[in-house]
């Protein structure tokens, strides 16, 4: 990625950042581990640790699995499963457990078809994720970033990036996502690499 570097070192900020904090960039730099393989195990993972501490949505996301034989459960399982008793079982909130069941609809129905989403444009796979009930923006980021690995995302409603670029930049208050854009677009197309920096920034962990 010595080009990608190179490229988002013409910012004075970033290029500050990449000497501080450079190195492999090859683990989970959102903080989550173990993040599963599969498409649909990996969206699970997701909706499960929105909103929550990197500690808290493992913990969770544990549960969940530990509820199944340690292994991300299908579409069938969860609707299978009584709601009521698996929000209990994982500490999950009754959103999220919805959350959950509509996804499981989504993919069983063919509403959404996890295996074509690596063949669409980053707004359009977006797009597809958010008509989830409970999925929104930042976890369509996310999961754009961590699962499908797509090199330009900008998680604009991510508060871990927008501190980060408070800080770095010397910013009065928290950059809104019109200016967080405006300031990342001399980093494209590898704003995900420029973002897995300012996260590091954060003594190397985002905040949730």
């Amino acid at each position: 990625m010595e080009a990608a570097d190179a490229h988002l070192a013409k910012d004075p900020v970033m290029a500050g950042l990449i000497e501080r904090f450079g190195g492999p960039l090859d683990r989970d730099e959102d903080g989550s581990s173990r993040r599963p393989a599969d498409l649909y195990g990996a969206l699970l993972r997701s909706i499960t640790g929105q909103q929550l501490s990197v500690k808290a949505a493992a913990a969770i996301y544990g549960r969940l699995i530990a509820r199944f034989g340690d292994r991300a459960p299908t579409p069938e399982e969860i609707l299978a499963d009584d709601p009521e008793e698996l929000r209990a079982a994982a500490g999950l909130s009754r959103a999220k457990t919805a959350s959950l069941r509509s996804l499981a609809e989504h993919v069983i129905e063919g509403r959404l078809e996890l295996d074509k989403l690596d063949a669409l444009p980053d707004e359009e796979v977006a797009r597809e994720l958010i008509a989830v009930k409970g999925i929104g923006e930042w976890t369509a980021h996310m999961y754009l970033m961590f699962t499908l690995h797509r090199p330009d995302i900008l998680p604009t409603g991510d508060q871990g990036i927008k501190n980060a670029i408070m800080t770095a930049y010397g910013l009065d208050a928290v950059p809104s996502p019109d200016a967080m854009t405006e300031l990342a677009e001399p980093w494209r197309p590898h704003r995900t690499r420029a973002c897995l920096y300012l996260w590091r920034s954060l003594d190397n962990e985002p905040l949730p």
